[in-house]
């Protein structure tokens, strides 16, 4: 039997398969995710979410998806499932997908030795400014100790991810932290002062209470 999205257009389709998952027809939804069109197969994956039938087995095999629309949707859809292991994705070919599973993990604030590792080399070795931001971003959720030379590190890198790591600091404490966010106060970039005055009078602020 043809699936009803067959003859629709792309857009069409994906707007049906939505519809679909508000309609409860999980049937139709999962048969979605053989479509040949990825953001039919993705737009699949998010029904089903809402469908309450989205399995960790189908977001695994999504992960390796041929397109990377729909691996990313699959990373985004990632960050409310704690069981999944989302180094193998760190890894992935396409900045946008390693971009979305850093944030998820971030989300899962998962403090396993894989997941700092994977996130450290993500942040200080990616060639993608925006996963390198997402990286430094999820350590800062994440807060081990052990992370912190990489998020001083990003101080280095562009003007987003200085802002990120500042933000980050707030998840680390010590001298190191202090002097960071005391240099960062003569960083190029308005933004990054502005993020490290905030932080250093909350810090402050704390101390004296």
């Amino acid at each position: 039997m043809r699936s009803p999205v067959s003859e629709l257009t792309e857009a069409d389709a994906r707007r049906w398969v939505a519809a679909a998952g508000y309609r409860g027809d999980t049937h139709a939804v999962s048969g979605a995710l053989e479509d040949v069109r990825p953001m039919v197969r993705a737009a699949a994956l998010g029904s089903l979410r809402r469908l309450g039938a989205l399995d960790l087995d189908v977001l695994r095999r999504a992960f390796d998806d041929i397109d990377p629309v729909v691996r990313r949707r699959a990373a985004e859809l990632a960050a409310t499932e704690p069981a999944l292991d989302l180094v193998p994705v760190l890894a992935d070919d396409d900045a946008m997908v390693v971009e979305m599973a850093a944030w998820a993990c971030g989300e899962h604030a998962d403090p396993r030795q894989e997941v700092i590792v994977a996130l450290a080399y993500t942040a200080g070795g990616h060639p993608e400014p925006l996963a390198r931001e997402a990286a430094v971003a999820a350590l800062g959720a994440i807060g081990a100790e052990e992370s912190l030379p990489v998020v001083l590190a990003a101080l280095g890198d562009k003007p987003p991810i200085r802002r990120r790591a500042v933000i980050a600091l707030a998840a680390y404490d010590g001298p190191e932290v202090e002097a960071a966010l005391r240099g960062a106060l003569t960083d190029r970039d308005w933004q990054v002062r502005q993020a490290a005055e905030e932080l250093l009078r909350i810090t402050e602020t704390a101390g004296t209470d």
